[in-house]
């Protein structure tokens, strides 16, 4: 039993680094290619998992190269156009001028309620607001709306705002991130006067501080216990 948890743990930690390393696109955005190694991992990896005379090598080497044929492949169609198309395909344009195109539904075999799903998810009820919609190669729709359903922007009514920042998780759990205090472009002395200001005199006192989209800190204190 216990060698059955150990390989298990093994193989679950490097199944995880594997995945890390094909990189950050959530599982309903992989490409053709990404998929299938995906599936194939986790296959390889849970035959020595669940047989354990067979050896743990067995299912590491397979998981290894599956991962250098899937960096290879994906460095290749970095720098190749032609093999790109042809291993991850190219967007299929579904709904033209607001009208949607039968004969590329029928090619994709993409039928109508799971393409009117997926514009009620993205905000549009009514197809005949969408100028383009386009069948992305990760199957998700990509909607360009007509210019009269678009919605508002900043720039349309002329406000001038500014700059967004990228917000940081500077305290958790009354623990002190310094990498995370120092991209935020803050010290120390003013994290303090912050913390002062909300009536909070030490860090351990802290829930949750972190920097919002225009610089500001947001403080939650712990709750004290009874």
């Amino acid at each position: 039993m216990l060698v059955i948890l150990i390989r298990t743990f093994l193989l679950y930690f490097i199944v995880i680094f594997a995945m890390r390393m094909m990189g950050k696109r959530q599982a309903g955005e992989l490409q053709t290619s990404e998929l299938v190694v995906a599936i194939m991992i986790s296959d390889v990896a849970s035959i020595p998992m669940q047989n354990t005379g067979v050896p743990l090598l067995s299912g590491i080497v397979p998981i290894v190269t599956l991962l250098v044929s899937e960096i290879i492949v994906s460095f290749v169609v970095l720098k190749n156009r032609k093999i790109r198309h042809i291993l991850s395909g190219t967007p299929s344009v579904i709904i033209c001028h607001g009208k949607i195109d039968e004969k590329e539904m029928r090619k994709q075999r993409y039928n109508i309620e799971d393409l009117m799903e997926e514009l009620r998810v993205g905000g549009y009820g009514d197809i005949s607001q969408i100028e383009y919609a386009l069948l992305e190669t990760s199957g998700q729709i990509s909607v360009i709306p007509k210019t009269k359903a678009r919605p508002l922007t900043v720039e349309d009514i002329n406000l001038k705002l500014n700059q967004e920042q990228i917000p940081h998780t500077i305290i958790y759990d009354g623990v002190l991130d310094k990498k995370e205090l120092k991209k935020s472009g803050k010290d120390e002395n003013w994290l303090c006067k912050q913390l002062h200001k909300n009536g909070i005199k030490h860090l351990s006192d802290v829930f949750i501080a972190a920097t919002d989209t225009n610089g500001d800190l947001f403080v939650q204190a712990k709750e004290k216990k009874k």
